[in-house]
């Protein structure tokens, strides 16, 4: 038993480690991070990152000089986070989820691979079977506590930007959201598409939001004109298997 646990702790430690090499480690990819987020993002804004993983996005946002709000609920990530980031006075960390309400809420832990990890039982059943999706399992559960978009709000305020990235969870996240946030992205998978045009069928009718895309890990918009929200989820459900996810931006027609 003791070596099980032993070998768990180290799968668990390794994925960390690679999802640290993967996401800080490439000059390159956070210059493009930067230049997209500060379309959105100013000195002294108050950002969101929901979904914070090991936190390559709050840094890009503490590179543009924003104040972030950061929740991650895997401990190894949370733990990342806190070395990372826990000194930094503009950057507030949370070891939660975001849920369309507050309560708890099962987290599903992918070890080797926690960038997948997800509250979303969903999202692993649509994984099931697909190409590119061979081999992640999801060999452990947690309970941790969730908060909505709603509550964060009435702690911290109002931020200019959201980014959300929960691996299918989206569309509770934005559920526990009454208002319209100047701007905001959310992650989408072709394995779960019908999530993308929920999200942004909610989207829809909190503002008058225009949509873009960026795909994988490009950090560019794939349109040079914004989108309604019909003509991106149609956009989205043409698109391949291949594409495999992305990013959707929405910001208030009004601020942009």
């Amino acid at each position: 038993m003791k070596q099980v646990m032993s070998t768990m702790a180290s799968e668990a430690l390794q994925g960390i480690f690679r999802s640290l090499r993967i996401y800080h480690q490439d000059a390159e990819r956070g210059a493009r991070m930067d230049a997209l987020y500060s379309r959105f993002i100013g000195s002294g804004d108050l950002v969101f990152d929901i979904g914070s993983h090991v936190g390559d996005r709050i840094s890009s946002f503490r590179r543009l000089g924003a104040c972030v709000v950061g929740l991650e609920p895997q401990p190894l990530a949370f733990r990342a986070l806190q070395i990372i980031h826990g000194r930094d006075e503009k950057v507030s960390l949370h070891q939660c989820a975001c849920a369309s309400k507050s309560g708890e809420a099962p987290v599903y832990l992918n070890e080797a691979n926690p960038t997948v990890s997800t509250l979303s039982g969903e999202f692993i059943e649509a994984s099931k079977g697909q190409e590119g999706w061979t081999g992640q399992t999801w060999n452990r559960s947690d309970t941790i506590r969730t908060t909505t978009l709603d509550d964060l709000i009435k702690k911290h305020g109002e931020p200019v930007f959201a980014k959300i990235d929960v691996e299918g969870f989206e569309a509770e996240v934005l559920a526990g959201l009454s208002i319209p946030l100047k701007a905001l992205s959310f992650e989408f998978t072709t394995i779960q598409k019908n999530v993308a045009e929920i999200c942004l069928r909610v989207l829809d009718k909190l503002g008058p939001y225009r949509f873009n895309i960026s795909l994988g890990e490009d950090h560019e918009f794939t349109f040079a004109d914004p989108l309604d929200a019909d003509a991106m989820i149609a956009h989205i459900l043409a698109l391949p298997h291949e594409a495999n996810s992305g990013d959707v931006y929405a910001w208030l027609a009004e601020n942009r």
